[in-house]
């Protein structure tokens, strides 16, 4: 048994903290994402550079996520490293797109 399978079996993960540790991920970057896509309607970012934003902001974030709440171990904290890279991403990219079109077209007016 290696070291990581014997780390399994003496401290399991439970359903109920995967669960709110995927909730947590989930509200941080809907937030995150609702806050870049107006930073990005405001400072007028058009096209690609919006985009660019947005996934550098959201890469930013989850350095910070991968740091601060999994304290650079995200497999004692979720089933993959993947859930805090690249969870909800795309989920987050619709509510920067509705957040950057509104603020865009309200501060171009």
């Amino acid at each position: 048994m290696d070291e990581k399978e014997r780390k399994q079996a003496i401290y399991p993960l439970s359903t109920e903290s995967l669960q709110q540790n995927g909730k947590t991920v989930y509200y941080i970057r809907s937030v995150t994402s609702t806050i870049f896509g107006v930073s990005a309607g405001i400072l007028g970012l058009e096209s690609y550079y919006g985009f660019l934003f947005y996934f550098g902001g959201t890469a930013f974030v989850s350095l910070l996520m991968f740091l601060l709440l999994a304290r650079g171990q995200p497999t004692e904290y979720f089933t993959s490293a993947k859930d805090i890279w690249a969870g909800n991403t795309l989920t987050g990219l619709s509510s920067f797109v509705l957040t950057w079109t509104l603020f865009y077209g309200l501060v171009d007016a």
